[in-house]
């Protein structure tokens, strides 16, 4: 006997994330990477949820070490407390979904998606930006 598959969705937040990553992949003049993470979505990744729903690390295990995570960590298990926020790595990008039971139903809402350059920070827009006149 097989056990039913999860049901896999995709939030409003991971939604414009994806949308974030066109975006990113447009202006490195690298469309083609985007199709490559949508293909690799549908490909894998959702397979792999919808079957084993459980298969990224715990999200909350991880050790906080400093007070400003500490604090948004707790946020986030107040508002996630009746499920398991969990990570998901797939390639360069990694992946947040949230896993809950009702019902004999397993659901996995897809909650938010990021490549890993899109974690660097512009330094040369942020100085230039923030330079005062005449220098």
């Amino acid at each position: 006997m097989t056990s039913a598959k999860a049901v896999v969705r995709f939030t409003a937040n991971f939604e414009t994330n994806l949308a974030q990553i066109a975006d990113f992949w447009r202006a490195a003049g690298a469309l083609h990477a985007y199709e490559q993470l949508l293909e690799a979505l549908g490909d894998t990744v959702i397979d792999n949820l919808e079957s084993h729903p459980r298969i990224g690390r715990r999200f909350f295990a991880r050790t906080a070490h400093s007070l400003e995570v500490r604090q948004r960590l707790a946020a986030l298990m107040q508002r996630h407390s009746s499920a398991e926020v969990r990570e998901y790595l797939s390639g360069d990008y990694l992946l947040l979904y949230r896993v809950a039971d009702d019902n004999s139903q397993t659901t996995v809402d897809l909650l938010a998606i990021r490549h890993h350059r899109q974690l660097s920070f512009d330094f040369e827009g942020f100085w230039q930006a923030n330079r005062p006149e005449g220098d």
